[in-house]
């Protein structure tokens, strides 16, 4: 799936889309950076680029509302019973823009050390450290599964392999290969699901067992478990149910949910509802007992990357550069509440609470990093 990864670098390196003069001097010099120019005088600039200045006036704020729930109104236990997203509530909020991690750091070899005007460290901020880095695929990986209760990851790629890591001592001590590239990885109970061309392998982590599930036309790219329900959004545009059989110890087609005219790339279940992301730039809502469409939401002007349900809101990104929050109106039907704005494509949401038991958003952005936001400021 094409994530306009040259258009990323071009944004990354901060050209401009025109300018008035030599796009020479609009460069700035990869040897200066490194320390290491000896030209003079030099073609490129021995400065960074000033950083773009924004518009807008401020963050955009939601209207008051009395805090609507997806299947029913009702107070917001988060915000107090009015709307305060993009809101900021006291201590220190100041949004930090991303700095560039040193490239010789990373390789091991800076020689400025702590005089280096790049990062020396994976993070910034106090909200994550780097705990381990794994290593063994040999191309993208595509999906990550931590079983509740294991003591073991799983983790799935395109170099058609997946590998079981230790979460002890952080070694690979599996790999099994597919033949097929992974397009997504899940775990529900002791079952792990993968992703495949035309299939879904199910494996349970504690008898063994093996199942393959076929019906998928294309790439499975998301997947999700509902309501005794496993879905699977597939390459052509279609979205797969099983249930599982406990006397036969297998998974059985149930239903197939169809209206998305391209791939289905996101899946999430919550207040009784199903909502899909595709590559069509549209969201739809399924009823959860009668797995009919009930809405679809068409806000998105590009790729449905990620949709995550948080109390009663839905949040979906997008490679549009947005992030945004959906809430019920009295009608029940979902409207768009809030928008974030990055400067980059936003290609996954995930949501948990820090250690002081907040909210926290990470958002894994088109620039290879991850950003951390509190919730609902």
């Amino acid at each position: 799936m094409d994530v306009d990864g040259n258009k990323r670098v071009f944004q990354r390196l901060g050209a401009p889309s025109s300018a008035p003069n030599d796009s020479s001097k609009q460069k700035v010099c990869y040897h200066w950076r490194a320390g290491k120019c000896s030209r003079y005088p030099c073609p490129y600039l021995h400065r960074e680029l000033p950083a773009p200045t924004s518009n807008g006036g401020g963050p955009k704020r939601f209207a008051e509302d009395s805090g609507s729930q997806f299947s029913r109104r009702g107070p917001n236990k988060f915000t107090g019973g009015s709307n305060t997203w993009g809101r900021v509530h006291g201590g220190n909020n100041t949004v930090r823009k991303a700095e560039k991690v040193c490239n010789f750091w990373v390789q091991g070899h800076c020689n400025f050390g702590d005089r280096c005007r790049y990062l020396h460290s994976w993070s910034v901020g106090d909200s994550f450290s780097l705990l381990s880095q794994l290593e063994g695929h040999q191309k993208v990986v595509t999906g990550i599964a931590f079983p509740s209760g294991s003591d073991k990851l799983y983790t799935g790629g395109k170099d058609e392999s997946v590998r079981m890591w230790d979460c002890q001592s952080g070694q690979c001590i599996l790999v099994v290969n597919l033949g097929a590239e992974v397009g997504c990885m899940i775990s529900e109970g002791p079952w792990i699901f993968v992703g495949l061309p035309n299939l879904v392998k199910a494996w349970n982590t504690q008898t063994s067992a093996e199942l393959s599930l076929n019906g998928p036309v294309g790439q499975v790219y998301a997947m999700v478990v509902g309501h005794s329900l496993l879905f699977a959004g597939t390459q052509d545009g279609s979205i797969l149910a099983w249930k599982y059989n406990e006397i036969t110890n297998n998974f059985e087609p149930a239903a197939s949910l169809t209206g998305h005219s391209v791939a289905v790339v996101s899946l999430v279940v919550g207040a009784n509802r199903v909502y899909s992301g595709s590559m069509d730039n549209t969201i739809r809502v399924w009823n959860l007992e009668t797995l009919q469409c009930i809405q679809v939401l068409s806000d998105h002007t590009s790729v449905v990357m990620s949709v995550l349900c948080w109390d009663q809101f839905l949040l979906s990104c997008s490679l549009d550069k947005t992030i945004k929050v959906w809430a019920a109106t009295e009608s029940g039907n979902l409207e768009v509440t809030y928008t974030h704005n990055e400067e980059h494509g936003i290609l996954f949401l995930c949501g948990m609470h820090d250690l002081a038991g907040r909210p926290v958003l990470l958002c894994a952005c088109n620039d290879n990093s991850v950003r951390v936001y509190d919730l609902p400021s």
